[in-house]
């Protein structure tokens, strides 16, 4: 079992900056991938950005891409989501995610197998 708690959310205005976290707890934190996606009012939930095992493998959607960065402390068992040039299509709620089996994390959400509560981020224009 792996439990995930994020927080960092918030109302920003556009142009503006939050870090989002996420602590692990249960299973060894550096034995998986870990990710982050985002769910908006109507829409389906969406890949935002993973990371690998080790950290030194990234990912992002081309939609955050040279504006969000992922990391990870694997001596704190946490996960970071680093969000510069926020824009009103950024607003959502965010949810970080586990991934057992790959070891780079999957881009899908239906491969994920453990999820944190979520985070509202809302950009205002």
């Amino acid at each position: 079992q792996v439990q995930l708690v994020e927080s960092g959310g918030g109302l920003v205005q556009a142009g503006g900056s939050l870090r989002l976290s996420c602590a692990a707890s249960g299973r060894t934190y550096s034995s998986y991938a870990m990710g982050w996606f985002r769910q908006a009012p109507g829409k389906e939930r969406e890949f935002v950005a993973g990371i690998s095992r080790t950290g030194g493998a990234t990912r992002y959607a081309d939609s955050v891409k040279g504006r969000f960065t992922i990391s990870r402390d694997n001596a704190k068992n946490t996960v970071y989501l680093q969000m510069n040039s926020l824009k009103p299509e950024d607003t959502a709620v965010y949810y970080c995610a586990v991934d057992l089996t790959s070891w780079r994390m999957s881009s899908i959400a239906d491969d994920c197998d453990y999820w944190g509560q979520g985070t509202q981020v809302t950009v205002s224009s």
